[in-house]
């Protein structure tokens, strides 16, 4: 993470499975300082960090919710309202509860190097 980002920040991983989107969370969260094992949230669905200097992290993984309005059941206002970096797989089974001044970044497979990705920001 760069010097400029500063909690609160939403961050949106979207990528079909296997794109690396939990990879990537663990390398965002050794940047930003945490310190704890960063691993997938799926059945959990949440994972916070309070290792970092910086601020909390929450790792939402919402391949399991099937509306939006299910995001209720794990505190979703108060972890978008809570001064933390927020990184969430899966962003668009939020709906339009995800924050506008999200930050998209996408993953995809590179069709001619199954072992590297693009990544989209922005």
């Amino acid at each position: 993470m760069g010097r400029d980002a500063r909690a609160p920040l939403v961050i949106a991983l979207a990528g079909e499975l296997g794109t690396g989107k939990t990879t990537l969370v663990q390398a965002i969260c050794r940047g930003y300082g945490v310190t704890e094992d960063v691993t997938s949230p799926t059945y959990a669905l949440v994972h916070e960090y309070t290792s970092s200097p910086r601020s909390t992290v929450y790792h939402l993984d919402l391949y399991r919710v099937e509306r939006s309005d299910e995001l209720q059941n794990i505190g979703w206002d108060d972890i978008i309202a809570a001064h933390a970096l927020i990184l969430v797989e899966w962003p668009e089974r939020a709906g339009a509860q995800l924050p506008a001044d999200h930050v998209p970044i996408t993953l995809d497979y590179l069709t001619d190097d199954p072992a590297r990705r693009l990544v989209l920001a922005g």
